[in-house]
């Protein structure tokens, strides 16, 4: 049985973070661990609290999965802080953790960034060089690649400039009123795919980047390569958006277990 440790913050609500990274890991023929950055007391119409784990607990969480259950795969999810940031990476680097899949929450869906400019400097410097792959959203790789992207062909221009420049293969999902469903692989042997997606008309779309990414560490985990694990999981997540499942009064998770449903 291959593991992947999941690394992020628990969503009460069970659509996203660590909740969604489990559902998706167990769904995929793959057994779960995870390390909590932070506790949130949040629902499909809002966040309304945040209580952040200690770095010296967090480093401690992932010891303890390293020095028993050693993981095939590593997702990391949103860290806010620049001390969160460094514990992830002193350990990941300290066990020398192979594919790493970094989805780097930065900006939310209303254009809000979500961690400061301090933590994104530290972010940008010690933990996506050890990525195998980053999965930003369009909003996050104009951060990273410092551009403007307005085109099919500003999405490839910025997800080869990220892949370049921290040594990772890059996953730039569409959507944002760009390509909708299309997303580019840029793989660090300098090799690019498109990835088109049909476009679901599922308002219920909480946690999808978190499932994703752990989507394509679950394949990863399983020995499969960049584009085979990026294709598994689209495919993935496309059922499990069109399984429509309708909780909430806001943007409602997906159905992760779709395969399990009578």
């Amino acid at each position: 049985m291959k593991t992947v440790l999941t690394i992020a913050g628990s969503d009460s609500s069970g659509g996203a973070g660590i909740q969604a990274d489990i559902k998706t890991i167990t769904c995929n023929g793959v057994f779960a661990t995870s390390a909590i950055t932070a506790l949130t007391a949040q629902n499909t119409v809002g966040v309304q609290g945040i209580f952040e784990v200690t770095p010296e607990f967090l480093a401690q969480q992932i010891d303890s999965v390293f020095t028993d259950i050693r993981p095939d795969a590593v997702k990391i999810g949103m860290v806010s802080s620049i001390e969160l940031i460094n514990a992830i990476a002193d350990r990941l680097v300290f066990y020398k953790a192979q594919n790493i899949v970094v989805d780097p929450v930065m900006v939310a869906t209303s254009g809000a960034k979500l961690i400061s400019d301090d933590a994104i400097a530290v972010l940008k410097e010690k933990l996506l060089p050890l990525a195998g792959v980053v999965t930003p959203n369009i909003p996050e790789a104009q951060i990273l690649a410092d551009m403007k992207i307005e085109s099919a062909q500003d999405m490839e221009k910025a997800a080869e400039f990220i892949s370049q420049k921290f040594g990772c293969s890059v996953l730039l999902k569409g959507g944002h009123n760009l390509n909708d469903a299309n997303d580019y692989l840029y793989d660090k042997s300098g090799k690019g795919f498109w990835f088109n997606g049909k476009r679901i008309d599922n308002p219920n779309t909480h946690g999808t980047g978190c499932t994703l990414s752990s989507a394509i560490a679950s394949g990863l985990a399983k020995g499969f390569s960049m584009e085979e694990s990026v294709r598994n999981a689209k495919d993935y997540i496309s059922k499990a958006l069109g399984a429509m499942l309708d909780l909430g009064k806001g943007s409602g998770p997906m159905m992760h277990n779709f395969m399990l449903a009578e």
